[in-house]
């Protein structure tokens, strides 16, 4: 349980002070935070929760959405906000096809997907000597192909981790994402591959069905479809000794009492990934 990790949005109803003392009270390690939060809370305060309280900051989310216009210095910043809070990894969202909005209807776009990847190979390039000199390690997060036209144009293990290749594994690392990797055939042999690369083991279920907006078809582990021991134990013999956190986007979830989502999060962690 000592590896146990908050991510805040699966209590999104909390602030960043509240998921912090929620942490605090539950007995929970470590959080994941997200950075609109944590501007709003304001980063040195945060850094001062934090440090108060003792936590680990396991990932700060997100960076990445380099298919789009000068994406360079929006990154920069998040590199500098995972500085300060000492997060282990700056989650990288890459990005989808570029013009098309998450959320938005389609305007002007690009159906260039092979361009669209050279673009986030060409981003990383120009981000990655700033995080090493700043000691943050950037984190790949492959998404589930449903978000490759508006999310990520990384759909699988694989493909983050030939992205990650020609850069240091403690500067490029790879996300494991349950929600994201668990349909993949090759993902345990991915993981494998990954070994040390592994920046951040993400947990929650794939419900099915999917509800209408499928961002939000996230669910607590034992609802959905997911066999977790497998994957646990390839992350486990990659050699992977970080945080696992827990991370779902789920309106009933986000609606329910947040001292209830965490005390059903610790025991089905228990129960399935630990």
């Amino acid at each position: 349980m000592n590896r146990l990790s908050l991510n805040q949005w699966t209590t999104k109803r909390w602030t960043v002070a509240e998921a912090v003392d929620g942490c605090v009270r539950h007995g929970v390690g470590a959080i994941g935070l997200w950075r609109q939060d944590v501007a709003e809370q304001g980063l040195d305060e945060t850094v001062k929760l934090v440090q108060a309280a003792g936590l680990r900051v396991s990932s700060l989310c997100r960076g990445g959405f380099l298919t789009g216009s000068d994406p360079l210095p929006d990154n920069r910043r998040a590199v500098d906000e995972a500085a300060e809070l000492g997060a282990s990894c700056l989650v990288l969202v890459v990005g989808g096809l570029p013009g098309v909005v998450p959320g938005e209807p389609l305007g002007a776009f690009s159906r260039d997907l092979a361009g669209a990847r050279d673009r986030v190979a060409e981003g990383l390039a120009a981000l990655a000597p700033y995080a090493a000199e700043q000691g943050v390690r950037l984190a790949l997060e492959p998404l589930h192909p449903m978000y490759c036209a508006d999310r990520a144009v990384l759909s699988t293990l694989g493909q983050a981790i030939d992205l990650a290749e020609p850069y240091p594994p403690e500067v490029v690392g790879v996300v494991v994402d349950t929600f994201h990797l668990w349909w993949d055939p090759a993902v345990l042999g991915q993981i494998a591959r990954a070994g040390e690369r592994i920046a951040s083991y993400q947990v929650c279920d794939f419900l099915c069905p999917l509800p209408a907006d499928v961002l939000l078809g996230r669910g607590m582990m034992g609802d959905g479809v997911i066999d977790f021991a497998p994957l646990n134990r390839a992350v486990a013999e990659a050699g992977y000794t970080g945080d696992i956190e827990v991370e779902i986007f789920n309106a009933d979830v986000w609606a329910a009492d947040p001292d209830t989502v965490v005390t059903t999060m610790k025991a089905r962690y228990a129960e399935l990934i630990a």
